[in-house]
């Protein structure tokens, strides 16, 4: 299958002019290395009601290209989807749902529930933890409140950060290249919160570096973890950059993000960052992922999200 490459829009909409194209680009996907029924395992097929279907010869199941998949009973045409997506991948700022349902003329829920869609698709597997040498922190998301500051329990949703720094050469030295990024919310500063997102996104050989807080004390028989005297982040420069891009993006894109869908903006911002060297592959990259990836309704949408 030839994939799309490039993030020029003129190019993108001539090569996607229709939806008969579109679909095609999903069958090439779906069952390019050959057809498996999902119901019986049978692998041969014969036309089905649609063009972009396959009936099972054996059960005789019907499937559409988009069964099963982030498509599945979409409420548009598949090629505004791809415009959707490609915008959502490929724009460094990022478009709101307000944004998107007047852009693609679509109403807010439907905008809102493809935008989860499309997050849901940026989502880290965590089969890929950070290596090497790691700097990590702990950062807020919301307005000033009087009487707290620093790490204290106040309203504001708190975040761990995990990124690579490429450099090894020295601790001090200036414009160290910077990797993947990792960000989950957590529940406070415990223990408790920092151990699960130390397991799900640094591997057990990386070379953590931190500040002084108490806390990661308590993860140094599991982690190879130094700490320094943070100097009001000047200490970790490449960090504390990437969390203010974090906290400037959600302020300016989208003013708010409830505590709730946080994980999902935070899976948006890093998949982008990770692949901002690939960023002609970025489109190709989710349609796989929307393909291969479950379905998801605005029910289970909810659900996953308390």
């Amino acid at each position: 299958m030839k994939t799309i490459k490039g993030v020029e829009i003129l190019k993108f909409t001539d090569k996607f002019k229709d939806d008969t194209i579109c679909y095609q680009y999903l069958i090439d996907i779906k069952w390019g290395q050959g057809y498996i029924c999902p119901r019986c395992d049978c692998q041969e097929y014969e036309k089905g009601r649609k063009w972009y279907y396959r009936r099972c010869k054996k059960c005789r199941y019907d499937e559409s290209v988009t069964a099963g998949t982030l498509f599945h009973k979409l409420k548009f045409p598949i090629r505004k989807a791809f415009h959707i997506i490609y915008s959502l991948g490929t724009k460094k700022k990022g478009m709101s749902t307000t944004e998107l349902s007047k852009e693609y003329g679509l109403n807010q829920k439907t905008s809102w529930l493809f935008k989860r869609k499309v997050q849901e698709a940026m989502k880290s597997n965590n089969n890929d933890p950070l290596k090497g040498l790691i700097h990590v922190d702990e950062f807020s998301i919301g307005g000033p409140e009087e009487g707290k500051q620093g790490r204290s329990d106040g309203k504001k949703k708190k975040v761990m950060l995990a990124i690579e720094i490429l450099d090894k050469a020295g601790r001090n030295k200036k414009n160290k290249a910077v990797g993947r990024a990792y960000a989950e919310p957590i529940e406070d500063y415990s223990e408790d919160s920092f151990r699960p997102f130390f397991s799900r996104n640094i591997d057990k050989t990386a070379q953590v570096q931190t500040d002084g807080y108490s806390t990661y004390q308590a993860l140094k028989n599991e982690y190879n973890i130094d700490q320094f005297y943070s100097n009001g982040g000047k200490a970790f420069p490449e960090l504390h950059l990437h969390i203010m891009n974090i906290q400037n993006w959600i302020r300016g894109i989208h003013h708010h993000c409830s505590e709730k869908y946080l994980q999902n903006y935070l899976n948006e911002f890093n998949f982008k960052f990770n692949r901002r060297c690939f960023v002609d592959t970025i489109f190709d990259k989710l349609i796989n992922r929307f393909i291969y990836t479950p379905i998801l309704t605005m029910k289970m949408v909810c659900e996953l999200n308390g």
